[in-house]
């Protein structure tokens, strides 16, 4: 998958409303790299894009296999911290994410999808592999751009998953 399989399929959804500006295109680039490997063709690409156009909490937290993440042992914690270093500010770049993971690490002693899956799925909208990483890698980035959709930032999306949480 290359930068005009992203294109196109932002195109198809209706996610870029006219010619992509230059920082869009390159914004395609890199969602090609980042997820262009972790796709076999064009419609999971598109499933993949979709977590990042489309975020809607309560209707994350309504399925059920979001209740088995959110169940398991320090689910709700780990989103507490992540949700606290991600309001301490400043986009979610690698290395922001890199610190929260590492701090989520030391400071909670959980590995795997304990850690995993909560943050995955507040910020991506679901539980699972290390494509999803990918994906939240590309939130700030694409939030800050004019889509025919806006795109939620991680911290948006950390806001609207808590506070529908509760």
């Amino acid at each position: 998958m290359n930068a005009e399989d992203v294109l196109a399929v932002l195109r198809e959804r209706g996610w870029l409303a006219a010619k992509p500006s230059l920082e869009q295109q390159a914004w395609c680039q890199h969602a090609a790299r980042m997820l262009g490997g972790h796709a076999a063709d064009r419609a999971a690409l598109a499933d993949l894009l979709a977590l990042v156009f489309h975020y809607d909490a309560r209707g994350i937290i309504s399925r059920v296999e979001s209740h088995v993440v959110l169940s398991r042992y320090a689910a709700r914690s780990v989103l507490r911290r992540v949700a606290l270093l991600l309001l301490e500010g400043g986009t979610l770049t690698p290395d922001k994410f890199r610190e929260i993971v590492t701090a989520l690490k030391d400071g909670m002693e959980l590995r795997g999808r304990e850690l995993f899956h909560p943050l995955r799925l507040a910020l991506a909208g679901r539980a699972g592999e290390g494509e999803l990483d990918r994906v939240i890698l590309l939130l700030d980035e694409a939030a800050a751009l004019s889509f025919a959709v806006p795109v939620k930032s991680a911290r948006e999306r950390i806001v609207e998953f808590c506070s529908t949480l509760d």
